[in-house]
């Protein structure tokens, strides 16, 4: 019986496809975290696009390969995810902190930053109408 060697080359690549994979996941997820810690906000969108790329190719890459991950790739894998969620949990306190922030500067229900501001403000200011 005789294989087919391109489809013997192909299984013998396949760990280093999702070596290559994971590599650019780890990659794309270090110029997040430096463009987030250069305050970057350009960078941050192009480093977030290319991460969302460089998961989709390897969620794609681990989806076509068959037989058993290798352990270390394995875990290289759950680590970046640990770091996709880290990043995403210190994106939504940044958020939740700059929301509060504007909360105190510009209230929501002030009278003077809403179209019935006038009208509001003179029912509340002990001006009497006669």
């Amino acid at each position: 019986m005789q294989t087919d060697p391109s489809s013997t080359q192909l299984r013998a690549s396949a760990p280093q496809i999702l070596e290559a994979a994971i590599a650019d996941v780890e990659q794309r997820l270090a110029a997040l975290a430096q463009t987030l810690l250069e305050r970057d906000s350009r960078g941050v969108d192009t480093a977030a696009v290319e991460l969302q790329r460089a998961l989709a190719t390897a969620l794609d890459c681990f989806s076509r390969h068959r037989g058993p991950v290798p352990t270390a790739l394995r875990q290289r894998l759950a680590q970046a995810s640990g770091q996709v969620a880290s990043q995403r949990d210190t994106l939504a306190r940044a958020t939740a902190a700059l929301d509060r922030a504007i909360e105190v500067l510009i209230p929501r229900e002030a009278a003077v930053y809403n179209a019935r501001g006038a009208a509001a403000l003179a029912a509340h200011s002990g001006v009497v109408k006669a």
